[in-house]
């Protein structure tokens, strides 16, 4: 489709506009805006800190896999259900956040892939909740 501008993005919250026309984004044009450098860094550090508490920085991770079911956590049903340091391969549940994979050594795709599907499984069968996948498949 070509580029878009930021108000043709359809911006919101796991959202664009390429969620629906299929294409990849391939090439980022960012304007930046001046401002206080100090009051910057405080922010970023903020932000940095509260990911750092709750998030697993300190493995590549296929980021948040599951999105948010109606009246529940992902993670906190895929803890429920005894799956934190889960492994598959070098795939594993992570043990900070159970809604997060992370790469603990060598996981290939096929690792992520398979405990992305029993992940959905043991929680389906467990609670009758299906976890929704929210990592996006490019190609086979």
């Amino acid at each position: 489709p070509g580029a878009l501008k930021a108000e043709e993005m359809e911006l919101s919250y796991r959202h664009t506009a390429y969620c629906e026309n299929g294409a990849a984004i391939t090439e980022v044009t960012v304007a930046l805006k001046p401002g206080d450098r100090e009051e910057i860094r405080r922010k970023m550090d903020e932000l940095y800190s509260r990911r750092k508490e709750k998030q697993p920085l300190e493995y590549p991770s296929a980021g948040s896999v599951f999105k948010r079911p109606a009246g529940n956590f992902a993670g906190t049903l895929i803890e429920k259900c005894g799956l934190k340091g889960r492994r598959i391969g070098g795939a594993m549940v992570s043990e900070k956040h159970a809604g997060f994979i992370v790469n603990c050594g060598g996981a290939t795709c096929k690792d992520v892939l398979d405990l992305i599907e029993l992940i959905q499984k043991t929680v389906y069968e467990q609670t009758q909740v299906t976890l929704e996948c929210e990592v996006k498949r490019i190609g086979r």
